[in-house]
């Protein structure tokens, strides 16, 4: 990650503002730019992973450790139990809480979820809540017909969605299911309804961590091979007592690949060369997203 003086650096560019925004792809250096900020401005870390939310991992997600907590007030890391359904409506919600019992101090909200800052600055639908029976249905449908059987409805009685949404995105796919199911209404359609933001873009301070895609990639590499040497195998072995794979809790990144290891299906060699594809794979898509949707933002290269 970049050095103390050039995070200085970024940290002395930072004008007033009612948030500061920390968006980049994983192992970009987010979380250590976040602190630097946080602890010379008096302010809170506010977790944008929808990862990083889940009580169940520590290691495999990067969540801040003991130190970076003491240092500065963190919100929004762990809170989720690994069982639980949790949306972008709910990290709205719970953002919103923190931000109000925390008024005294600036928030540096930080993570990969490109979604979350969307709907932090842009506005999030008044969808109603999904009952947990069409949650299920659906869920069984994704199961049993892969993401095939969701596009193909998308494509029938909503070809707004089907048209924008990401056919490769299983979980926004289910989403979009599961609204279409739910109020006959389809996903593009409502979003078309926003509520107001709860932080505009234009009162933060929006940063957009562009490293080097070569650099970036040996940083996820070096970052794997700390996970597994800090007990990334063995998170995962307590997480196989107490979660399905079709979880979205157990989507974490290397988590398939390890847990294919452990139960003797793949070498360990063979697991984290698929670990590293698919996170390689991950940081090229919010890379893509990134550029589409963030143009707004102060983009820092070569970070």
């Amino acid at each position: 990650m970049p050095d103390p003086p050039k995070r200085r650096r970024a940290v002395a560019g930072i004008p007033d503002c009612s948030a500061v925004l920390i968006a980049g792809p994983t192992a970009s250096g987010k979380s250590a730019l976040a602190l630097e900020i946080a602890s010379a401005r008096n302010g809170i870390i506010i977790n944008a992973d929808s990862m990083q939310v889940y009580s169940c991992w520590q290691v495999l997600t990067a969540r801040p450790g003991a130190e970076e907590i003491k240092r500065v007030p963190h919100a929004l890391y762990g809170h989720v139990s690994a069982t639980e359904s949790y949306s972008v409506g709910a990290w709205l919600r719970d953002i919103a809480d923190v931000l109000r019992g925390n008024a005294g101090r600036l928030p540096v909200i930080v993570g990969g979820t490109g979604l979350y800052f969307t709907a932090l600055t842009e506005g999030l639908a008044p969808i109603p809540p999904i009952e947990a029976e069409i949650r299920a249905t659906g869920q069984e449908l994704l199961t049993r017909h892969g993401k095939a059987g969701l596009l193909a409805r998308l494509r029938r009685d909503d070809p707004g969605t089907y048209a924008v949404i990401d056919h490769d995105n299983g979980a926004r796919l289910l989403r979009a299911w599961e609204v279409l199911e739910a109020t006959g209404r389809g996903l593009s359609d409502w979003q078309s309804d926003h509520a107001p933001p709860l932080l505009p873009l234009d009162t933060t301070y929006p940063i957009l961590l562009c490293p080097d895609r070569k650099l970036l990639e040996e940083r996820i590499e070096q970052r794997l091979q700390a996970m597994i040497a800090s007990g990334a195998l063995q998170e995962c072995v307590a997480s196989l007592s107490r979660m399905h794979l079709e979880l979205y809790s157990s989507r974490a990144h290397g988590n398939a690949a390890l847990i294919a290891y452990l139960q003797g299906r793949m070498t360990l060699a063979g697991a984290m060369r698929r670990a590293l594809t698919e996170t390689r794979q991950y940081a090229k898509r919010q890379r893509t997203w990134f550029r589409s949707r963030m143009r707004g933002w102060n983009r820092i290269d070569g970070w």
